[in-house]
């Protein structure tokens, strides 16, 4: 019947004619937000000046802890920064004090004894690794005295004591060779066991006051070369 909609298996067909049913021209594909699909070539980027790379790193390394110069410049190498450019950045830094080796030290020696009980030697070895100055470095050292050092050592002794298990002459040894990797000095090291041991019971006391010469002696070979080690 002219003017009804012809009816379908599934129901009337009430679909409008496609443009290609038609006899129009086919519309050409499009994306999700109506844009052809071929992308447009991204221009390349300019080349990056070095300088400002190499103040990028620095800046990433200082973000983590303070840096020395030495170990800046070791950062800056791996990257293939050139030593110009390195060194051109790096004195900078040194102007403004970003870096300062001086101050790095000091706050090493202080931060490592206290959180750490290391003795001067141990942290003479830590700031040589780290490219600090020799003079910088004693200089910085010089600010913990042997009284401090050997009061610390004391009281690594007395914490450990608490714990530590087994006949006297065994604990002494562990202690002397746990105080000789933390970089004390034999004669420091001793008598801050000795002491302890004296103080914590009538026994370690009687054993600390017989410790004959030849077992000071076997000690200090131990602490000598465990203190070698920790080097």
């Amino acid at each position: 019947m002219a003017g009804r909609r012809a009816r379908t298996g599934r129901g009337w067909d009430a679909s409008p004619p496609r443009a290609a049913d038609a006899g129009g021209p086919p519309r050409p594909r499009r994306g999700r937000r109506g844009r052809s699909d071929e992308a447009e070539p991204e221009a390349p980027s300019p080349p990056r000046d070095e300088a400002e790379v190499a103040r990028e790193i620095c800046l990433r390394q200082l973000a983590v802890r303070p840096r020395t110069r030495a170990e800046l410049a070791g950062a800056l190498a791996k990257r293939g920064i050139s030593d110009e450019v390195s060194a051109e950045v790096l004195d900078r830094y040194d102007e403004v004090g970003i870096i300062d080796d001086a101050a790095f030290a000091r706050a090493w020696v202080s931060s490592r004894h206290a959180g750490r009980g290391l003795a001067r030697r141990a942290l003479a070895n830590e700031l040589r690794q780290r490219g600090v100055d020799g003079e910088v470095a004693s200089e910085a050292l010089g600010e913990l005295d042997e009284e401090t050092e050997a009061e610390t050592a004391r009281a690594l002794v007395e914490r450990k004591l608490r714990t530590a298990r087994g006949e006297p002459d065994a604990v002494f040894r562990r202690l002397v060779g746990m105080l000789a990797r933390k970089g004390y000095p034999p004669g420091v090291a001793i008598r801050a066991v000795k002491d302890a041991l004296a103080a914590q019971s009538a026994e370690a006391a009687e054993f600390a006051e017989h410790i004959d010469a030849d077992a000071l002696a076997d000690a200090e070979g131990e602490l000598d070369r465990d203190s070698r080690t920790a080097d």
